[in-house]
């Protein structure tokens, strides 16, 4: 940078006393002026009009620049060159600059209501899932209890992962996974009585087989074994004792559409019509507009199964079973997402597509299981 900007030329002695004599242009000081007077005496800088933070103010010497910080309490501040300016003449240079109180605000740009998930890809799946249950399901029997078996072992594994990666909970997956399909197979085969006994040795199985480990955490895993022998296989059990009826693929069937109607009700309402919180605490997106939606739903498709799909099924019996299913599966929906805000995890898995996990599927279908088969039993019968 050069002097000239400071409108003329640099001036001897100003920077420092000056040896060259009288300065010309200079008049003296008095009558006894001389060249030793000349360097005691400074002359007055020249300074013109200069726009604020206009030219080349700043020389090599660290001059203090007209306007900005230096001019007022002699705080340097540097800022680049070829920084457009953004703060007002005379003030401090702000990165980030606040607009003036009564600058007009943009209106903020309408936010469009997400539905939270991949629509195509959840469809995608649940459709193709909805085949192979239905093909399984009345082709042959055998097969749909494989598919049972399948998605507890499945189901367990997430669980137990999410477990150790989370909460350094170790629940034995082997013992778990084995007893598990074996549970579903008792089920089917010798009913309520063959579930509560595999159920029982599954539980001393994971007892026994977390004693070939280290003794800390012991009871902790065990514990975690135990709940997820329960929460998984046993529950599913039910749906493969309702499947041992004489119209058992009807009643499943009726399990399976009452479960998805209750939760496709509460979406839909929900993500339309939600206002009002149902439990934000454990899962802020239900809605209890959504819960009206779930009951509803349940209730006309209960009305519906049990009048033209059950044999001996009446329209008023749907209707209590639709509200019960509405009930089981939104406590099933809270179950699970209580234990994924303890574990701190979105969901439980990624293997299904706009789903997540198997478990974030079964999470509704688990607890319904004994309920719908409790009433089937109570209104038509085990046979």
């Amino acid at each position: 940078m050069n002097d000239s900007s400071w409108g003329a030329p640099q001036q001897a002695g100003y920077w420092g006393p000056a040896d060259q004599g009288p300065v010309p242009g200079v008049a003296p000081a008095g009558p006894a002026y001389d060249a030793h007077d000349a360097q005691q005496t400074r002359p007055k800088a020249i300074v013109p009009d200069v726009p604020a933070y206009g030219g080349n103010q700043d020389d090599d010497r660290g001059a203090a620049r007209l306007s900005g910080p230096l001019f007022r309490d002699d705080t340097p501040q540097t800022r680049p060159f070829d920084t457009p300016q953004t703060s007002p003449p005379y003030g401090p240079a702000s990165q980030n600059p606040e607009p003036m109180p009564d600058s007009p605000q943009p209106a903020p740009a309408p936010q469009k209501k997400s539905a939270g998930r991949n629509l195509s890809a959840a469809i995608g799946v649940g459709v193709g899932l909805g085949v192979v249950i239905v093909a399984s399901l009345f082709i042959v029997k055998a097969v749909f209890v494989g598919v049972i078996a399948v998605a507890v072992v499945v189901g367990l594994w997430e669980l137990t992962k999410r477990l150790e990666e989370r909460k350094g909970i170790r629940a034995p997956l082997v013992p778990l996974a084995v007893g598990g399909a074996a549970m579903v197979v008792a089920g089917y085969v010798r009913g309520a009585e063959g579930a509560w006994v595999a159920m029982a040795l599954t539980a001393l199985a994971v007892l026994v087989w977390r004693m070939t480990e280290p003794p800390e955490g012991y009871l902790k895993d065990v514990t975690a074994g135990v709940f997820a022998a329960f929460y998984v296989p046993f529950l599913a059990t039910f749906v493969a004792m309702m499947l041992t009826a004489g119209d058992g693929p009807f009643r499943v069937l009726t399990f399976l559409l009452l479960t998805v109607v209750s939760d496709t009700g509460a979406y839909a309402v929900g993500w339309r019509f939600g206002r009002h919180k149902l439990a934000p605490r454990i899962s802020p997106g239900k809605t209890r507009e959504g819960l009206f939606g779930a009951v509803t739903f349940a209730m006309v498709a209960g009305a519906l199964c049990m009048q033209f799909l059950i044999d001996g099924g009446s329209w008023w019996q749907g209707l209590i079973l639709g509200l019960a299913v509405a009930a089981s599966a939104t406590l099933g929906d809270l179950g699970e997402s209580m234990i994924k805000r303890d574990l701190g995890i979105k969901d439980m898995g990624t293997l299904l597509p706009g789903h997540g996990g198997i478990m974030d599927r079964l999470d509704s279908l688990l607890p319904t299981a004994p309920v719908v088969w409790l009433l089937m039993v109570l209104f038509v019968g085990s046979a």
